[in-house]
């Protein structure tokens, strides 16, 4: 078999993880941390690609990587235009969006513009996104929010959430496409999937919008007392956004955006750790139980994954309350940087078209 070498790029606020394949082997992993006075030097999140790039780059000459014999460099897809499931080569109008930030500015945005950068100084390589955040295949319903001012839009843990679902259905010997599965991605954003025969028609939106709360996120909130405490006068714009996505859900109430943490305080008998534990997995069992009424009720599995999944008192107390809509499965943990180099093998392979962003 021809040997095939692939790199994946993942971009995080401090830190990058990049991850060197050689078929579906991985042969080279490593998380790349950033100090916050590095990260400050520059004004905006695109500023940083070029350091992040040459820091990436040095990293794999020291661990005597070949950059030359990498083919496909893939980068997390980030804020781009609402687009559908797949993988997309990345072009001018791709790196154009990624820059100025369409949908806001985000570390994600540098996956694509450092792996177009990186293959173009390589002999044979090409650069691709695989799923960004903004996968939108939402059916019209649930589009509507309740006002024509505000239209509920897609923003989820696409990448993970969609190689989760592929993952299931090639254990139970079917295809993603043929199963209606409710996916759970549980980490410092959650977000609830409703999978409809390989199309998630409905899911809350994780970065700073609707449902459960999360570590870090406080998820949907009464509307009337928001609107009064953003003209209280006592807060300012960007401290109210910071309570929504950063210093919301655990942070707010405990302190911490551990949720392993706040398990072992619970355990120890700190009854306001068992109440804000317990309240987090209610509120995402009662999402999920929303996204069966999606499927109306014909839904074949519920797969929880993300970080938090590896915590079993929070998958019992989740279980406990979702058990008989479906069988639920545990897949815990988030392997994005595999779900990377799956995207770009398929591609490798002849297996999937890669599309075009317009």
């Amino acid at each position: 078999m021809e040997e095939e070498f692939l790199l994946a790029i993942n971009p995080g606020s401090t830190s990058t993880k990049i991850a060197v394949f050689r078929n579906t082997k991985e042969i080279f992993l490593k998380n790349i941390k950033h100090s916050c006075q590095e990260i400050e030097a520059f004004e905006r999140i695109t500023d940083q690609y070029e350091f992040r790039k040459n820091t990436i780059l040095e990293e794999l000459a020291n661990a005597d990587i070949n950059v030359n014999h990498i083919q496909i460099v893939m980068g997390r897809g980030g804020l781009v235009k609402p687009i559908k499931s797949g993988v997309y080569e990345v072009n001018e109008a791709l790196i154009r969006d990624l820059k100025i930030g369409i949908l806001g500015q985000h570390a994600s945005n540098l996956g694509g513009l450092i792996a177009h950068d990186i293959a173009r100084s390589l002999p044979k390589a090409r650069a691709f996104i695989a799923d960004p955040v903004v996968v939108d295949e939402l059916h019209d319903l649930a589009r509507i929010s309740g006002h024509p001012e505000f239209e509920r839009i897609s923003i989820f843990h696409a990448l993970n959430q969609k190689a989760i679902a592929r993952q299931h259905a090639r254990a139970v010997a079917q295809t993603y496409e043929a199963l209606n599965l409710i996916v759970a991605h549980l980490g410092g954003g959650i977000s609830v999937g409703a999978h409809c025969k390989g199309r998630v028609i409905d899911v809350n939106q994780a970065l700073d919008g609707d449902g459960p709360f999360s570590p870090e996120r406080s998820g949907s909130l009464p509307v009337g007392a928001l609107v009064k405490l953003c003209f209280s006068g006592n807060y300012s714009e960007k401290k109210i956004l910071k309570m929504i996505t950063g210093k919301g859900g655990l942070v707010a109430y405990l302190g911490t955006n551990d949720a392993y943490e706040v398990e072992k305080r619970a355990l120890a008998g700190d009854e306001k750790a068992q109440l804000i534990y317990e309240a987090m997995a209610y509120q995402v069992a009662k999402e999920i139980g929303a996204m069966s009424t999606v499927l109306k009720g014909k839904v074949d599995a519920i797969l929880l994954t993300g970080g938090i999944a590896y915590g079993k008192p929070f998958v019992d107390h989740l279980t406990e309350r979702i058990r008989h809509i479906s069988p639920v499965y545990v897949y815990p943990g988030e392997d994005e940087m595999r779900a990377l180099a799956m995207n770009g093998l398929m591609v490798l392979k002849g297996e999937t078209e890669p599309l075009v962003y317009e």
